[in-house]
C-alpha cells in the first residue's frame, strides 16, 4: 500500500515538473512569436487562435512543432527555430500552450 502511494506521489511530482519545463521552454523560445502572433502564430492563451489547431489533435500539433509547418495562416519553424530542444521539451511547450488556451 505504501509503495502505491509513493509511486502515485512521484507521478504527481513529475507531472508538475513537466508543466514547469513547458513554461520554461515557452518563456525562453516560444513567446518570441506566440506572445504577439508573429508570422500567424496562435497567440498564447487565445481560444480563438488555438481552437481549430487543437481540434486537429495533439499528434498533429506535436508534428508541426517538431518538424515545422507552412500553412495558409502562417508558418512554424521546426522546434521554434531552436534545434537544440529535445522532443520532450518541444512537446512540453506545446502542452503548456494548449492548456493555456482551453
Amino acid at each position: 500500500m505504501l509503495f502505491m502511494i509513493v509511486v502515485a506521489a512521484g507521478s504527481l511530482v513529475s507531472g508538475v515538473a513537466w508543466a514547469a519545463d513547458g513554461e520554461a521552454v515557452f518563456q525562453s523560445t516560444c513567446k518570441n512569436c506566440h506572445a504577439t502572433g508573429v508570422m500567424g502564430a496562435p497567440k498564447f492563451g487565445s481560444q480563438a487562435d488555438w481552437g481549430s489547431r487543437i481540434a486537429q489533435g495533439m499528434a498533429v500539433l506535436y508534428q508541426h512543432a517538431l518538424n515545422g509547418f507552412t500553412g495558409k495562416k502562417g508558418m512554424m519553424p521546426a522546434r521554434g527555430g531552436r534545434g537544440s530542444l529535445s522532443d520532450e521539451e518541444v512537446k512540453a511547450a506545446v502542452d503548456y500552450m494548449v492548456n493555456a488556451a482551453k
